[in-house]
């Protein structure tokens, strides 16, 4: 019955994710600021970079959902739920932003989900240690990503700046509190190679 239990558990999370209907418990940091005048080609672009930070957080629901699942210590794996939780409310405000932006997320997130799962339910069985410098690996790269996007989106749009801003906040911590629990530091032409592959993702998504 708890293998069933899992299951059912996993898949309703799959779907919540998916869905959109996953909601922030904290405050958008974007509440506050002002709305934008942006030309046409300038919300597109931004449309964009929200729209590769959305399928990233679908990404990161995946994958700490995987690590959970197959972490061998119980604080690790309350570790990993708790820094999901705070990457949905990344999700939920990627997603406002998107709908702000008069644009949607990616239709390949479904596969990018699947494929971010079984590659964090197998990063679980190879020991907490390397699970956990996954994260800080992963979170080193998403934070490279959101550097390049606030140098890349238009300066007048303040409210996407401010999610991004409080989103790199958020991810460096986490990697920082992952090393800390004991997580193995990744060598750089892993974290490198790591780059290589999540180029698919950013370039696809950005586009789809």
């Amino acid at each position: 019955m708890a293998l069933i239990d899992d299951v059912v558990l996993q898949v309703d999370n799959a779907l919540r994710t998916l869905s959109g209907s996953r909601t922030a418990l904290r405050d958008n940091p974007a509440s506050d600021v002002a709305e934008a005048s942006l030309s046409e080609d300038e919300q597109v672009h931004a449309a964009g970079l929200m729209r590769v930070n959305h399928t990233g957080e679908i990404c990161a629901q995946a994958l700490y959902e995987g690590q959970a699942l197959t972490a061998k210590d119980a604080d690790t794996r309350s570790s990993l739920l708790s820094a999901a939780q705070e990457e949905v409310d990344h999700l939920a405000w990627c997603e406002e932003r998107l709908v702000e932006l008069g644009s949607k997320p990616s239709v390949l997130n479904p596969i990018f989900y699947a494929a971010s799962y079984a590659m964090g339910a197998v990063t679980g069985l190879l020991g907490d240690k390397v699970s956990l410098g996954f994260v800080e690996a992963t979170e080193d790269q998403v934070c490279q990503h959101l550097d390049s996007h606030l140098e890349s989106l238009p300066k007048d749009d303040a409210r996407s700046r401010a999610i991004v801003s409080r989103m790199h906040e958020d991810e460096a911590r986490h990697g920082t509190e992952a090393i800390s629990a004991g997580g193995m530091e990744f060598p750089r032409p892993v974290k490198n190679l790591m780059t290589l592959i999540s180029k698919v993702m950013t370039e696809t998504s950005y586009k789809i």
